[in-house]
């Protein structure tokens, strides 16, 4: 199965669509720039889901839903926002079809014209913050902390699997807030919540950060981010949290009564992450051999291959085995098809990501013990049949440690601290990865060092001191570092 992947080193972008379909994740649609996503894919975004889930609610968030179509006059009442999305709406105009005069097939309906065109959702501010105007009125309504998981389209013209599609899952929160401080802190532990889970459960370590003024979210104030780095050295924003300050409020006439009796508009923040996290996780682990899944993640962290193939002594041993490791919240799945030899149930799983492998053989359970192979490493060991649960259990807590530790590691090395534009330019050319760079704070700047090289302005580090310097391109003053790099 590896021998049908192509190698990263030969061609990034192919591998990475290799192990897409190869491992059973996603496939193209009959619908351009749409995707499939197939079970095995959709069991790994489930996990994802449920996780961020139980995230938002011990934050105090409550999910909702809100409608696919938004009128289209609803866009133009926040100018930025609408700038922004602009270009990536779908339309509906027409609600109804006729069969053609000729018999042919069906053909949209003149007659059948809406009389406000609808768009189909790029995201919900807009709808969310008009039914806001009803739901807030006095400051005992707020803070109002809404979550929704839906789906929403942007007519992308270049797409790719899970990182970029016309058509995608995600969640956005959106929240009401009577004081700009009460806002913002929320913006940042949203952030905050993005970055622990992608650094805990992912094991795909983050850089938290504010975006430009030309990198924000249409109609925000201010962007929160965190950014990734994925094994080509590219960057990859991997969830967004936005303090949005009053513009949707004033946009949509959205008061309240404060409690010295005044009316004034709320403040408000906006946050999501997609699938597109299903693409920063399959490019920070996986190998020339298929994916690499962190056991937090994993629909099936272990699978149990009975060896040379299924008999009532074996099927008994894995079936306890299963048992018990279950009772410890491990998800497990034996292999009793008998029709497909051992060295291939290996390389299917292999290319599956299943952290950790147990092969039960005739021989081995002679001598007592078991084969447990890794997926992270390689490795195999021989194991007592009664210590198999516990070393497992161990062993899937070491393998997600170990999974993060290796992405720092390559994160680390492939972050390079330069002060000058030849260096910049050769260090992007020939290494890749995070650039920390003094600029000089202008989008003139920012733009054409973006047309000189194609790299961005990932965030202003949160963490960064101030350091006086000079611009990396125009050589004016700079009071810190920011992180450029080329990215998804």
């Amino acid at each position: 199965m590896a021998k049908e992947i192509t190698p990263r080193a030969e061609n990034y972008s192919q591998w990475y669509n290799d192990i897409v379909k190869k491992a059973g994740l996603a496939e193209h649609s009959a619908v351009r720039g749409c995707m499939v996503i197939k079970p095995y894919g959709f069991a790994i975004w489930e996990k994802m889901q449920a996780q961020l889930d139980r995230m938002f609610k011990e934050t105090g968030h409550m999910n909702a839903y809100f409608p696919l179509f938004i009128p289209k006059s609803f866009l133009s009442k926040e100018a930025d926002h609408v700038e922004g999305f602009a270009k990536e709406c779908a339309v509906v105009t027409h609600y109804r079809l006729k069969q053609s005069d000729d018999g042919s097939g069906v053909v949209v309906d003149p007659e059948a014209r809406l009389e406000e065109e609808l768009i189909v959702r790029p995201t919900s501010e807009t709808i969310i913050w008009n039914t806001y105007r009803d739901w807030i009125t006095s400051y005992r309504d707020l803070p109002l902390l809404i979550n929704q998981w839906a789906n929403v389209v942007r007519w992308e013209m270049r797409t790719r699997l899970f990182l970029r599609t016309a058509e995608f899952l995600w969640q956005e929160g959106h929240t009401a807030h009577a004081t700009s401080e009460e806002a913002m802190e929320e913006a940042l532990r949203m952030q905050d919540v993005y970055a622990q889970f992608a650094e805990e459960h992912m094991a795909m370590p983050v850089v938290k950060g504010s975006k430009t003024a030309n990198e924000r979210f249409a109609g925000a104030v201010e962007t929160f981010a965190i950014e990734a780095l994925m094994q080509d050295g590219k960057a990859l924003q991997a969830g967004t949290s936005h303090f949005l300050g009053q513009n949707f409020a004033k946009a949509f006439d959205v008061k309240y009564v404060s409690e010295s009796n005044q009316e004034e508009y709320v403040w408000a923040t906006s946050w999501g992450v997609s699938t597109r996290l299903m693409g920063g996780l399959i490019m920070t682990h996986s190998d020339d051999d298929g994916l690499v899944l962190p056991p937090k993640l994993a629909p099936i962290q272990v699978v149990i291959v009975p060896i040379p193939k299924p008999d009532e002594e074996l099927n008994e041993i894995a079936a306890r085995l299963k048992e018990e490791l279950q009772a410890l919240n491990v998800s497990v799945k034996i292999d009793l098809d008998d029709k497909k030899r051992p060295g291939f149930k290996f390389a299917e799983y292999e290319m599956m990501g299943v952290p950790v492998r147990i092969g039960i053989g005739k021989r081995d359970l002679a001598q007592g013990v078991v084969e447990i192979a890794r997926r992270d490493t390689k490795e195999k060991m021989s194991v007592k049949v009664e210590e198999c649960v516990t070393v497992v259990r161990q062993l899937l807590d070491e393998i997600q440690n170990n999974l993060m530790q290796k992405a720092l590691d390559f994160r680390s090395t492939h972050t390079t601290q330069v002060d000058d534009w030849d260096d910049f330019v050769n260090v992007l050319e020939e290494k890749g990865g995070f650039i920390s760079a003094h600029w000089d704070g202008t989008t003139e700047t920012e733009l054409k060092i973006k047309e000189l090289t194609k790299a961005t302005i990932r965030c202003i580090p949160q963490d960064q001191q101030a350091e006086q310097g000079k611009c990396v391109l125009s050589g004016k003053p700079s009071s810190g570092r920011v992180l450029f790099a080329r990215a998804y």
